[in-house]
């Protein structure tokens, strides 16, 4: 599948659009990796700063809905943790629609 993509390398690359194996993006059973992504399965990159922009749920969602996939976004990042990491690795919690403004969250550390 790869070295189909390859050739729009240039162009999706520098927009941070370029399918990668690692992520998950690139599968050759298709029909498997499009039911990994309708069925919730999201992809998450650090920026520079350690800042993750990450969807959680639509306005349409019940608020419990959106707490559980808070909840359980936050219990994964903690165990992707890395032995090496010192000090503290969550620092802040915000939440924010598409176009808003950053609303920070009281994040307890377990």
């Amino acid at each position: 599948m790869m070295r189909h993509v390859r050739k729009l390398g240039r162009v999706l690359g520098p927009q941070g659009k370029m399918p990668s194996p690692k992520a998950g993006t690139v599968s050759e059973n298709v029909a498997l990796a499009v039911k990994e992504f309708i069925a919730g399965k999201i992809e998450f990159r650090v920026e520079r700063g350690g800042v993750l922009h990450v969807p959680v749920g639509k306005r349409s969602f019940p608020k419990d809905h959106l707490v559980e996939n808070i909840e359980a976004f936050l219990s994964h990042l903690a165990t992707q943790r890395p032995a090496t990491a010192k000090g503290t690795f969550i620092k802040k919690v915000c939440l924010s629609s598409t176009m808003s403004p950053g609303i920070e969250v009281i994040y307890k550390r377990n």
